[in-house]
């Protein structure tokens, strides 16, 4: 027997090597799900607990039918898992998937099909649907490749920014550059978002969180409406969660495992950038009954998804069924593809979408210690990273403030965005709210507890009104979604400021500047972490669309020629960045105030004195400490006015060689920041304008 005919087993005895269907195969490696490359070949593994059989599929590239199908026999199975090394693989000419034969009995959740073709869950690379916007014709949907780890990174050291001194900024990989203001090389990819990487260090934000760039079907509910083509353009409707989305790549990345992707979050680690991933675990493109078989359906649908007790599927999620996400095989699917991103890809955090789905139960209860967010709270691969919850669903289940998260998770403040757009554009009995939310929403995240450090401050997102929508619409004009503007949140909390949408008139854009500039001020002077949408800075627009899911257009890509129109706006954000940052009074508690000042304070129009009536507009907190760090008394003093009428300001006593200093005042019409050396001083009073926030530091009067 020829030696090539042989191979050791673990025994370290050489055993004949099978053959199936013309390949030479030995039992893999049971404990390694997905694929592995090893010398001459390749080893596939994969699980199904209520499957009889398996068979592994073999496809040249793009072809419809494979070129051999090897079925892993019983000696190739320990438990419920399947494992087959495979001999004489080229990996840059094939790609696999599986048939699993067992059980139909929908009513009980098993859904087993040998005709259907199955994508690899573990898949690190899918093909099907590599360029953007072309339906995958294949008769036999998606497919894996296999890919090598092999990206060099070098010298490589992450940024491990502190949760207190992060400032986030959320942005769409393909709408950051699609359109062609944007002037990059490759629009609407990695690629292209790495040519902005001076632009994003420029403007002086931390983090950048991308939304979704797992593997996703952008043309599942393809429709035209009007001419315009629709697509599920956000990607909030995961195929693997695996791999990175291919048509997101600048070129082919046939077997190269992401290398786009990788370059891009290694550039940002270069320049000091952190990158969070807004991960989907709460659902799958799948959908409901009616849905495609793409991969967990055919695998172990009673173990992936929730369903009722006569199989259908519930649906907390919005978008037709619920992962199973506190089932054992759920959460080591969970566990592993976030160390997976995390070891593989430097990952610096993730945002984990309608997280409260992953405090479920199978029966979709809550549960009051979900054992998936207490294993990814203690897990040490991930130890280090920021992990993120938007702590509601589709469900109807709300745990902002309350998300289970063993003082290891943050949380997306909802009651911060809702509470604050309420008090800023001037709505009566917000004002405590606010002092709440200013002051890092200790009702919700005691000092004890988590602390302000939870909380993710936001007034725009994603999902809803941009920032200058907020101040452009009374209401939401979704029309162009196709669904006679009934999709999207009707409790937008905002103020057209006198004219419904696009305007002309100099006063109405001149107060929704301000109102903008308001809104950034307190956001960057407030307690927690702060987060706003990519575009906010230069008064990107949607057309009063707060729902752009669909739109795959310029209403959701941003117009870069913005930039140059509101450069006042983008100076304006440029210079609050930078005042947080110099200002870590604001970030933290720091101790021994030479004033005497507690280290964060609400006032009302007159200082120490109790708020004023619930009807009051007028908010005032201070924020003091010495900075030991640069050896400097740090004191900020932020007085808001939501109102519609000005009002004389009383500021706080200080010893006689210190005086106030106006720093930013959002109510001059001639300058609205100060440079350092230029700041106004302020006797014991000072005029607040209407609508209007005015920020003083303290400094020597001599200085």
């Amino acid at each position: 027997m020829a030696h090539s005919d042989l191979t050791l087993v673990p025994s370290g005895h050489l055993k004949p090597l099978d053959v199936i269907s013309g390949f030479q195969v030995r039992p893999g490696f049971f404990l390694s799900p997905g694929t592995t490359v090893i010398p001459g070949g390749v080893n596939f593994t994969i699980q199904s607990h209520g499957a009889v059989s398996c068979e592994l599929l073999l496809f040249h590239r793009e072809a419809e039918e494979p070129f051999a199908v090897l079925k892993f026999p019983d000696t190739y199975r320990i438990g419920f898992v399947y494992s087959m090394i495979v001999f004489g693989l080229d990996i840059e000419e094939f790609e696999y998937a599986y048939r699993l034969d067992g059980p139909y009995e929908p009513e009980k959740g098993l859904c087993f099909d040998k005709t259907r073709i199955l994508l690899d869950p573990y898949a690190k690379a899918v093909t099907g649907q590599s360029r953007w916007g072309c339906k995958n014709d294949l008769k036999h949907g998606y497919r894996a490749r296999v890919v090598k780890n092999n990206f060099d990174w070098g010298d490589h050291k992450q940024p491990m920014i502190p949760m207190s001194d992060t400032i986030i900024y959320e942005l769409h990989v393909r709408g950051f550059t699609k359109d062609t203001s944007s002037g990059v090389s490759h629009p609407g990819t990695f690629a292209g978002l790495m040519e902005k990487i001076p632009y994003l260090l420029d403007l002086g934000i931390t983090t950048i969180e991308l939304m979704p760039v797992f593997e996703f079907d952008e043309m599942r509910d393809c429709r035209l409406l009007d001419e315009n083509q629709l697509l599920d353009y956000w990607g909030y409707n995961p195929v693997s969660f695996f791999a990175p989305n291919t048509s997101y790549a600048s070129a082919s990345e046939y077997n190269r495992e992401g290398n786009e992707l990788k370059q891009l979050i290694r550039e940002c680690h270069a320049n000091g950038l952190e990158v969070i991933f807004d991960v989907v675990f709460n659902h799958t493109a799948e959908g409901d009954e009616r849905g495609p078989y793409i991969s967990f359906k055919g695998f172990d649908n009673q173990i992936y998804y929730m369903l009722t007790p006569d199989g259908h599927y519930y649906n907390f999620s919005g978008c037709g069924n619920t992962l199973n996400c506190n089932h054992p095989v759920v959460q080591n699917l969970i566990l592993d593809c976030l160390r997976y991103w995390v070891t593989e890809y430097r990952v610096d955090g993730f945002r984990f979408d309608l997280a409260s789905i992953l405090g479920r139960n199978e029966d979709g209860s809550p549960m009051s210690q979900p054992p998936l967010l207490q294993s990814l709270a203690f897990d040490s691969v991930l130890g280090r990273v920021k992990l993120i919850a938007e702590a509601w669903d589709a469900g109807g289940l709300y745990q902002v403030g309350s998300f289970p998260s063993w003082n290891r998770w943050a949380e997306w403040n909802g009651k911060y965005r809702d509470d604050m757009r309420r008090f800023l554009k001037g709505d009566s009995f917000m004002l405590h709210a606010a002092a709440q939310r200013i002051m890092g929403s200790p009702d919700l995240y005691p000092p004890e507890g988590r602390g302000s450090n939870a909380s993710v401050n936001f007034l725009t997102c994603h999902d809803g009104f941009c920032l200058n929508d907020l101040y452009s619409y009374n209401a939401k004009h979704n029309e162009g979604n196709g669904w006679g503007n009934t999709d999207g949140t009707d409790e937008n909390y905002s103020w057209n400021c006198g004219v419904e949408g696009e305007t002309d008139d100099p006063s109405v854009l001149s107060l929704r500047l301000r109102m903008m500039k308001n809104a950034f001020t307190v956001l960057l002077c407030s307690r927690g972490t702060p987060m706003f949408l990519s575009g906010d800075e230069f008064g990107d627009t949607r057309y009063g669309n707060n729902n752009p899911y669909c739109q795959d257009n310029l209403v959701s890509w941003l117009d870069w020629s913005l930039l140059q129109k509101h450069q006042e706006l983008h100076s304006f954000v440029q210079y609050m960045i930078a005042f947080r940052k110099r200002h870590p009074a604001i970030r933290m508690d720091l101790p021994s105030d030479r004033f005497s000042f507690p280290p964060m304070s609400v006032h009302g129009i007159h200082p120490w004195e109790p708020l004023s009536g619930q009807d009051s507009h007028i908010l005032c907190v201070l924020f003091s400490g010495f900075d030991k760090g640069q050896e400097i008394q740090d004191t900020v003093y932020m007085a808001i006015n939501s109102g519609w009428e000005p009002a004389t300001l009383v500021l706080p006593d200080l010893p006689f060689e210190w005086g106030w200093h106006i720093a930013v005042n959002t109510g001059d019409s001639e300058r609205t920041i100060f440079p350092d050396d230029q700041m106004p001083l302020v006797n014991h009073s000072v005029l607040l304008g209407e609508r209007s926030v005015i920020l003083f530091i303290v400094k020597r009067k001599s200085a």
